[in-house]
C-alpha cells in the first residue's frame, strides 16, 4: 500500500512537473493585423482668429463610441496634412491617452462653437497619462505632433468642417 502511495506521488510529480514545462515552452502569440489605411471623410479648415485660413486638412472622422475609443490607435503614421476629428454630440470635459497610439499627436480641444479650448502638444506615444481639455469641448482634432507650434495655432483661433461623404 504504501509503495503504491508512493507510486501515485511520483507519478502526480512527474505529470505536473511535465504540464509546467508545456506551459513554460509555449511562447506568446503574436496577432498579424493588417496595416490600418487612412481614409478621408472630410475637410477641415484651420482659422486664425483674424479669419484668415491656416491649413486644409483631410480628416477622418471619429462619431460613435467606438470610433471615439479607438481614434488613431494602431496607426504607423499619419501625414502632416491629414489629422482625425472626433464630433461629439455635446460639450463638456473631455480627456485622451496614448494607450496603443504609436505616433506623437498634437490633441486640439474645440468648443461649441469651433473656438479652440486648449492644446495637449505632443501627446508620448502609448503613454495612458489622462491629457484632459481645460474647459468643455465638442470637437477634438488629432495631428501630428508638433504641428500645432509649427502652424502657430492658439486661442482664439477656430476651425470649420466639410463632410466628403
Amino acid at each position: 500500500m504504501k509503495r503504491n502511495i508512493l507510486g501515485l506521488a511520483a507519478l502526480s510529480l512527474f505529470l505536473s512537473l511535465s504540464f509546467s514545462s508545456c506551459e513554460d515552452d509555449k511562447k506568446e502569440e503574436i496577432i498579424e493585423t493588417d496595416p490600418i489605411n487612412f481614409t478621408k471623410e472630410g475637410e477641415v479648415y484651420l482659422i486664425k482668429a483674424s479669419g484668415d485660413t491656416l491649413r486644409k486638412l483631410d480628416v477622418e472622422l471619429a462619431e460613435n463610441d467606438y470610433e471615439h475609443q479607438t481614434g488613431l490607435m494602431y496607426r504607423e503614421s499619419l501625414e502632416n496634412d491629414q489629422g482625425m476629428l472626433f464630433i461629439y454630440d455635446s460639450e463638456r470635459v473631455r480627456s485622451f491617452y496614448m494607450k496603443n497610439t504609436y505616433i506623437p499627436l498634437d490633441i486640439i480641444y474645440y468648443g461649441a462653437d469651433s473656438t479652440l479650448v486648449s492644446i495637449q502638444k505632443n501627446a508620448t506615444p502609448r503613454d495612458e497619462t489622462s491629457l484632459p481639455s481645460e474647459g468643455p469641448t465638442q470637437f477634438v482634432l488629432e495631428i501630428n505632433g508638433g504641428l500645432s507650434d509649427q502652424w502657430g495655432i492658439e486661442n482664439g483661433d477656430r476651425f470649420s468642417f466639410q463632410n466628403i461623404n
